[in-house]
């Protein structure tokens, strides 16, 4: 066991010199090959743009999936939406979940298993719930 440990300290000591030695030039080689994605000067504006972008293009990415139920609950429940707005976002919605309904065998394991997990998180928070509102008692209510 001791001389495992010796082999691992000396493995861990050759790489933290490689590193010291190479990491420098490594760097600046790194940024000076991707200078045109750096953005000069960093604003707090151009970070929250740039966050605006970084999420609506993964929205788009995953298309319309199961997961996009829970941007339908922001958009119904927080974006500045009138009623009208609200109500062809819900049909939209429907139409979606019965078009994937339709095509189930089309389905990925990928996103039957992401929406597996999420449904498990929505029981996991009705329960959390639950107990919060008992008085955090696991057992029952106070009677």
């Amino acid at each position: 066991m001791a001389s495992k440990l010796h082999q691992l300290r000396s493995k861990a000591v050759q790489a933290s010199e490689f590193v010291a030695k190479h990491g420098c030039a490594y760097y600046k080689e790194l940024l000076e090959k991707n200078k045109q994605h750096i953005v000069r000067p960093p604003t707090v504006e151009k970070c929250q743009e740039l966050s605006k972008q970084l999420f609506y293009t993964r929205l788009a990415r995953f298309g319309f999936s199961l997961l996009s139920w829970f941007g339908f609950l922001w958009l119904f429940f927080c974006a500045e939406q009138n009623i009208p707005g609200r109500y062809e976002s819900f049909w939209k919605e429907l139409d979606g979940v019965k078009h994937i309904w339709r095509n189930r065998t089309e389905l990925k394991v990928e996103d039957a298993g992401i929406a597996a997990l999420f449904g498990l998180e929505l029981y996991a928070w009705f329960c959390v719930g639950e107990i919060v509102g008992r008085g955090f008692t696991f057992t029952g209510y106070y009677v």
